[in-house]
């Protein structure tokens, strides 16, 4: 046979072996591919944990029903009827609150028995515990608090609220009947749409659920195409939020923006402050993942690089990813610029850093979807954007910023670590795309290289020897600078980046930690914050520089205390909070105007599953990949795995111990999709693989035995060796919660009230909310110890 039938021989086996035997994006499968044992106890051992129980997504969809009465008030009752059904009789002035399990997003309705005098009950939504009452928490920038929305009762029978008012995001929903209206005058408000309630109103009501809009790419929510399990119930129950969170976050593209000024300069609204709808369309298509589930419900870029990778382990609705970098494209400038967000924002407004997030994006979305055709089509787009940023290195071989947007955070201007980092990564991945479509010349690829070098030189610049950190630019921020910043994310980026040595990064990993406080990681570069946003760089940095063990610490520190400290959903991820713990986000004078449900607050399921059970993918589907995987000192076992189209990635890494002898071992497992080859890298020791097959082995800990590093697991060694009963999981470190500096507090506010010309205004709401600071300010400096100062009660 010639050299050319072999050849086409092995192109033929080939396209044989790399038959899709994975999800389809665009038409998700209704169950999970994952499911976990049934009928077995929670935790027997690492391979019969029933990871299912953590899915914080609904068994139906359509009819989520609350879990019990939180708050009552007034003249309301509970009536007991049939079959243990109850009926909630609500009279003018009674008031009842009623608690789901999970943060959710839809519209409410109500089943009424019976209705008197016309009533208009009123609802109020929250996300947090804080904020339940008779208004709501807080879509918009312009008040404290969103008005309450009246729901009109003309009949008996099923109710539901319009489409326009489906709500992203809340926990707690009140349902109340005011006497009258007169209360509302002392605070400045009224109830939109109510005259005046008649003097005997009352309603009752049978049944209340809520029909759940979120993810409208699958009737079924909870079929995961990936999943997590670990010896740790804590990290199982983050890995989880964080997929229910950004699921929330994936929305009908005609139910999008809360940000009504914005979207007034559109659909020229003229909704008063305060008032609030979900109907603007911020995409094309049936699907788009956006920042947040209450707000802002827009396309953000920044919030994508994060999003993204977790979206593509978890659920596998890439079109949702695929639809948000369509409308960002869609807006692009005419010099190639790309918009700070989707529409409603997407008017002239520009970021350096998100510009670069967009392309970031680009490179995530076909890495996990293999859309080459997608990607050849947006290519010259991409190329054109590029540009934009290449042309900004200028003599200091940094990015020079020319936008002060990017995060909310203060300080991005100038020659920029951030900025300059992501641009050198996303050269890194310029040159992968192009590789995957034949989409460069040589010349082309010279010139990514050089600019990469220039940046590698520039970046040294900002290194501060005795900080063991890069300072945040070379002007005020700088090492010497009068206002020197080490910032979070752009250390995190170095990190990510895989620039310079091992022990350089090791060190600046190091650092980072040192700087962790009760709560998290803080952002210095954002005084009083801790940004879950940017913690999630740090993650992945913290794996990137081989150490993972502050990976995961990190998670159970920060993550742990957004899901069980006060004030939080205890089901999804807010979008960041303050260094004393307080649920307030320093970017917001309005603390209830925080997004609970956040995208961008879900590194965690990317991290857990890329850092440390180790699944890359190196180039489209997984055709190419590598196994690393790292348990940690955390961990007695971890187990986890997703799926691309291609098929189904799979690892398992368990401690067990030889029976007699005692000796501690490590067992590895791994499934990769036919059709696939890659590398497995288990400490020392490495070995290539193809995919298609099950592969199990072992090694000694602490000891040279095997072949390599490598023992092959044999038939009947489940009676040789046992799970390590002696593994103890360490104790967490103690620290001290941070100090809030309040005159910074105030001075970085990007959403104060204001008018839509730009002129500052400031109602009683907020001039209480200034007082509320300056008590808590007061009560923090009285306090000795300053341990949980401002936290909630």
């Amino acid at each position: 046979m010639c050299l050319l039938s072999w050849c086409i021989l092995w192109l033929l086996i080939r396209v044989v072996l790399a038959q899709y035997e994975g999800p389809d994006y665009e038409n998700l499968p209704r169950d999970t591919l994952f499911p976990g044992p049934v009928g077995l106890p929670r935790n027997t051992d690492g391979f019969t944990s029933q990871w299912e129980e953590y899915i914080r997504a609904p068994v139906n969809k359509s009819s989520i029903t609350p879990t019990r009465i939180y708050r009552q008030e007034g003249d309301f009752v509970e009536v007991a009827g049939d079959h243990g059904r109850k009926t909630l009789v609500i009279r003018a002035g009674g008031l009842v609150t009623l608690e789901f399990a999970e943060n959710i997003a839809g519209r409410a309705c109500f089943d009424i028995e019976d209705a008197k005098g016309n009533p208009s009950p009123i609802l109020a939504y929250s996300e947090s515990p804080a904020f339940v009452g008779r208004l709501p928490d807080a879509t918009t920038d312009r008040q404290e608090r969103d008005l309450p929305l009246p729901l009109p009762i003309t009949k008996n029978g099923v109710i539901c609220v319009g489409n326009d008012f489906l709500r992203g995001g809340f926990k707690y929903l009140t349902v109340y009947i005011p006497e009258n209206d007169q209360g509302w005058s002392g605070i400045g408000q009224k109830i939109l749409g109510l005259v005046r309630t008649k003097p005997k109103a009352a309603v009752s009501i049978s049944s209340i659920w809520v029909n759940c809009t979120a993810f409208p790419s699958n009737s079924n929510g909870r079929a995961y195409t990936g999943y997590f399990s670990s010896s740790s119930p804590l990290l199982n129950r983050i890995w989880y939020s964080g997929a229910w969170t950004l699921q929330l976050s994936t929305i009908d593209p005609r139910e999008g923006s809360s940000l009504i000024d914005e979207n007034r300069y559109l659909d020229h609204n003229k909704s008063p402050p305060g008032s609030w709808y979900s109907n603007f369309t911020i995409a094309n298509g049936t699907t788009v993942t956006t920042d947040g589930a209450k707000r802002d419900r827009v396309v953000w870029p920044g919030d994508m690089s994060i999003a993204v990778p977790g979206i593509a382990v978890s659920t596998y609705d890439m079109l949702a990813v695929r639809n948000a970098l369509d409308t960002l494209f869609a807006h692009q400038y005419a010099d190639g610029s790309l918009p700070y967000a989707g529409p409603p924002i997407s008017r002239g407004a520009f970021s350096d850093t998100y510009h670069l997030h967009t392309l970031l994006g680009v490179y995530n979305y076909v890495l996990y979807s293999g859309d080459l055709e997608w990607l050849e089509m947006r290519w010259p787009a991409y190329l054109k954007a590029l540009k934009v940023s290449m042309d900004k290195v200028d003599g200091y071989n940094l990015l020079h910023v020319t936008s002060t947007a990017d995060w909310l955070r203060p300080g991005m201007r100038g020659h920029n670590l951030e900025a300059s980092v992501l641009l050198y990564t996303v050269l890194k991945h310029t040159r992968e795309c192009a590789s995957w479509i034949d989409g460069s010349t040589k010349a082309q690829r010279k010139e990514w290289s050089s600019l990469q070098l220039r940046l590698e030189k520039g970046i040294k610049t900002l290194w501060c020897p005795k900080d063991g950190l890069f300072a945040d630019n070379i002007g005020r921020r700088s090492c010497n600078g009068s206002e020197k910043v080490l910032p979070q994310d752009g250390n995190s980026w170095v990190l990510i980046s895989g620039l310079f040595s091992p022990s350089a990064r090791l060190q600046i990993s190091h650092n980072l930690r040192k700087r962790w406080g009760k709560y998290g990681a803080p952002a210095l570069e954002f005084p009083n914050t801790i940004s879950p946003f940017a913690t999630s760089f740090e993650l992945f940095g913290h794996c990137t520089a081989d150490n993972h063990d502050a990976a995961v610490e990190l998670i159970l520190l920060q993550w742990g205390y957004m899901l069980d400290g006060p004030g939080f959903t205890n089901s999804t991820l807010v979008e960041g909070y303050r260094v004393d713990g307080h649920i307030q986000y320093p970017a917001y004078w309005s603390a209830a105007r925080n997004s609970h449900a956040h995208g961008w607050s879900s590194g965690p399921t990317s991290v857990l599953m890329q850092g440390i059970l180790g699944i890359q993918l190196l180039s489209p589907l997984g055709r190419d990949w590598l196994i690393e995987p790292h348990h940690t000192k955390w961990l007695r076992f971890v187990r986890g795995g997703f799926a691309t189209r291609l098929g189904r990635f799979e690892v398992s890494v368990e401690v067990m111990r030889e029976r007699g002898t005692g000796r501690e071992v490590e067992v590895l497992g791994f499934v990769t999709p036919r059709g696939s080859s890659g590398r497995v890298r288990w400490g020392e020791w490495e070995g290539e693989f193809l995919g298609g097959a099950e592969y199990k082995g072992f090694r000694w800990v602490g000891e040279g035995r095997g072949i390599k590093g490598w023992n092959v697991w044999e038939e009947g060694m489940e009676e040789r060796f046992v799970l390590d009963e002696e593994w103890v999981e360490p104790e967490m470190e103690e620290r001290e919660a941070g100090v809030v500096d309040w005159d910074a507090l105030g001075r970085n506010y990007v959403d104060g009230p204001g008018r839509s010309d730009g002129e500052s205004v400031a109602p009683r709401g907020f001039r209480v909310y200034v007082e509320m600071l300056e008590l808590e300010k007061a009560r923090a400096k009285e306090s000795n110890s300053g341990e949980d100062a401002g936290l909630l009660d």
